[in-house]
């Protein structure tokens, strides 16, 4: 099964972008760059799924899924 979720860059003052996953409310990640900040995202995503999966907690469906 695929997963996608929503993600949300807010850029901070002074300078970077906070990362939140509304469906996920556990993940906050911050990048320096867009780049770096999408890319936070992807590993903070999978690392949530992986540790749910092994330990049986529930997924929050994802848009699209």
């Amino acid at each position: 099964m695929a997963y996608g979720y929503t993600t949300r860059f807010e850029p901070v003052p002074e300078g970077g972008f906070n990362v939140l996953v509304p469906a996920i409310p556990e993940i906050c990640t911050y990048g320096e760059t867009l780049e770096e900040a999408r890319e936070m995202a992807r590993d903070a995503i999978g690392c949530f799924l992986e540790s749910a999966l092994k330990t049986g907690e529930p997924i929050t469906p994802a848009f699209g899924a």
